[in-house]
């Protein structure tokens, strides 16, 4: 029974992929190129190591992104705030772990606490404003992104840029120092066997996001906090009979919730840019979205979309070298999220009637077993 809720379970995602290559393949004869070249070119350039360390670092922040994301969905909460929270926590940390004198070890914990510490009590204002408001956590944590970027953009260009040269027009904060700074793992990759090309570095804060979906794991499915929290998002009235302080698990929820995603812009940070500059990586909370959606709330499903992303955005580059809108992707980033979700919801349908149906036949068979006992004298 479980190995077929199983398959029955990887037709969704399999079944989306599908129907994601058949539409833009129309997409692609509709401008008059052939599909199959398209997705060959694809498939050779998206397989080179450089390729694919771009896509893995790629996917690093992706997968830190639908982690935090899925921690509110677990409980019902819709954090659409991940991009305000990462935002203003990149900005603050980067410019706290470039101006304190700490050896370099504690830098980088420095940064680390005080990204999640800003991600944390920025998602908390949503957590305060619903249990005591009752303010939707959609509406204030959309309202709360503006206010993230304007306070970003404010800080940023009046508070905490460094003195540029002359000539240099690009408002950023000071570089972190190099011990300051997490190693690839290129060294890593040779000791492998895998030479990574001349500018492909693969990030090192891989085995952090690696722990933290580790812990993520071990604390929604194996811990009293983690049932408690999804049987509060699964049915709050009983929870509440049951001794959980709803008001309390949203606060918790949306706090653990914006600590995670306080360290979406880590991995960027670190290994790219060493600094935050007014052109930082942005988009990442809003794709989170969309990785948690197709990855179930799950850490390995997370991984694997947030991959796929990567791997899609990577492969793509090569189309516009034979004329096709690497564009193309975006449709199918679409339709794999769409397919996804209406795909979900019928494989939970079905699971759902095969399971009744397993119940009526057993209450059918104990039914029978009890009139069939002999009757004692």
């Amino acid at each position: 029974m479980r190995l077929r809720r199983a398959l029955i379970a990887l037709l969704a995602p399999a079944s989306a992929l599908i129907l994601a290559v058949l539409v833009s393949s129309i997409a692609v004869l509709l401008i008059h190129q052939s599909p199959l070249t398209a997705f060959k070119d694809m498939a050779q350039f998206g397989v080179r190591t450089d390729s694919l360390i771009f896509a893995a670092n790629e996917a690093i922040p992706l997968f830190v992104s639908g982690l935090a994301v899925a921690i509110g969905f677990k409980m019902g909460l819709f954090n659409i705030g991940v991009e305000g929270q990462y935002t203003l926590a990149a900005l603050l940390a980067a410019y706290v772990g470039a101006v304190t004198p700490v050896p370099g070890f504690l830098r980088i914990i420095l940064i680390l606490l005080v990204a999640m510490t800003v991600g944390a009590a920025w998602a908390s204002v949503a957590g305060i404003l619903k249990v005591t408001r009752g303010v939707h956590e959609v509406i204030s944590t959309i309202m709360l992104n503006f206010i993230a970027f304007g306070f970003t953009s404010y800080l940023l260009a009046h508070l905490l840029k460094q003195q540029n040269r002359p000539g240099d027009f690009v408002v950023k904060t000071k570089e972190i120092p190099s011990s300051g700074l997490i190693p690839s793992l290129n060294g890593l990759l040779r000791g492998l066997g895998v030479h990574p090309p001349a500018g492909s570095d693969l990030y090192g804060f891989l085995p952090l996001a690696l722990a933290l979906g580790i812990v993520y794991y071990v604390l929604i499915w194996r811990t009293r906090f983690g049932f408690d929290l999804r049987a509060s998002g699964f049915n709050p009235n009983a929870s509440r009979v049951s001794g959980v302080d709803p008001r309390s698990m949203v606060l918790k929820v949306m706090i653990l919730s914006g600590a995670v995603a306080g360290l979406v812009g880590m991995p960027d940070l670190f290994g790219l840019y060493h600094r935050y500059t007014i052109d930082f990586v942005a988009g990442l909370g809003f794709t989170g979205i969309a990785v948690a959606l197709v990855g179930r709330n799950h850490p390995v499903g997370i991984a694997l979309a947030a991959f796929l992303f990567g791997f899609l955005d990577r492969s793509a580059q090569v189309l516009d070298l034979v004329g096709i809108p690497k564009e193309i992707t975006i449709i199918m980033r679409g339709v794999i999220i769409l397919c996804v979700v209406i795909a979900y919801e019928v494989v939970r349908r079905v699971v759902q009637a095969q399971e009744v149906k397993a119940a009526a036949e057993r209450m059918r068979q104990l039914s029978e077993e009890g009139q069939t006992e002999p009757v004692p004298a």
